[in-house]
């Protein structure tokens, strides 16, 4: 089956998230799939396939931006926000909703990494959403947070408070955010600077796109308080968990907490990294897991 792609746009509280809706060629109003990325990701950063292979198989896929990410309106830009994240997935849902060739009762979330933990968060919020399929997902700021302050020293830990509490100051002054690099190697200063995480995202970037590695130091302040975890228990729809058991970045004790936690889960549990589910022979294999799922809960 094939499929078209169109560019679009959906509003979200007063700005405009940019997004690609994707159409199955033939389907008489099929089930969607909202899709946003990761911790500082972009649309066209590794999610394409996974759209693609949905749209192709009769699924409708809305993957979008969100607000202060690439094409998409709002400042601050490059602002890393749990709170503006979740809302952007709502308001994707609420557009797809009244659109005219979309079923608008079987809608699915989809999320990776930290947009995991947002699907986990809207769905507890919004009963009405039909399933949702999340892989190597950010369930615990505190879990994930651990790890990296551990292996980075008190320096570090210190550091990190520190540009927190002047990109805040530089906020409350109406000044520029004070900006930290999203990704680094272990010896730079960066939000996640695991041993895979420099090469684990500069992988997913197109080449010729150009990606700014940065944004306001808040984010070190709310990515601790952040805890998807604490209203798994609310998600009431189907669940596909896909949990990497080598991931630097999100503790599979914690993802397997949250599992726990939902009533109609599916756990999938695999010897993998945080950033090999895009690539390869994993893509194939959990793309392909996260597609069944879908079709026996959309379909």
């Amino acid at each position: 089956m094939g499929f078209s792609r169109m560019d679009c746009q959906f509003p979200s509280h007063g700005d405009k998230c940019s997004a690609w809706l994707y159409l199955p060629d033939g389907a008489v109003k099929p089930p969607l799939v909202v899709m946003a990325h990761g911790f500082g990701g972009l649309k066209n950063c590794g999610l394409e396939p996974y759209a693609e292979l949905f749209a192709e198989h009769g699924l409708a896929v809305l993957l979008f931006d969100y607000r202060g990410f690439g094409e998409s309106e709002g400042t601050p830009r490059q602002l890393i926000s749990p709170r503006r994240h979740v809302e952007d997935y709502h308001a994707a849902v609420a557009w797809a909703r009244g659109l005219k060739d979309i079923h608008s009762e079987k809608i699915a979330l989809w999320g990776t990494s930290f947009s995991g933990g947002h699907a986990i968060v809207a769905a507890a919020q919004d009963p009405k959403i039909a399933a949702i399929s999340i892989q190597v997902p950010f369930v615990s700021g505190i879990a994930s947070a651990t790890p990296i302050v551990i292996q980075n020293g008190p320096k570090y830990f210190f550091k990190a408070a520190f540009s927190a509490f002047r990109d805040l100051w530089r906020a409350a002054t109406a000044r520029e955010p004070y900006l930290v690099q999203v990704y680094g190697a272990p010896d730079e200063f960066a939000i996640l600077n695991s041993h895979d995480t420099k090469a684990g995202y500069e992988s997913l970037i197109p080449p010729g796109l150009e990606v700014e590695n940065a944004t306001p130091a808040r984010i070190f302040l709310t990515l601790v308080l952040y805890r998807p975890l604490s209203v798994a228990g609310r998600v009431k729809c189907p669940v596909l968990v896909i949990a990497g058991e080598h991931d630097s970045l999100i503790p599979i004790k914690s993802v397997k907490k949250a599992a726990a936690k939902m009533k109609r889960i599916e756990l999938m549990s695999l010897p993998i990294g945080h950033f090999e589910p895009y690539l390869g022979e994993t893509f194939n294999q959990v793309s392909k897991k996260q597609l069944d799922f879908l079709k026996t809960h959309l379909l």
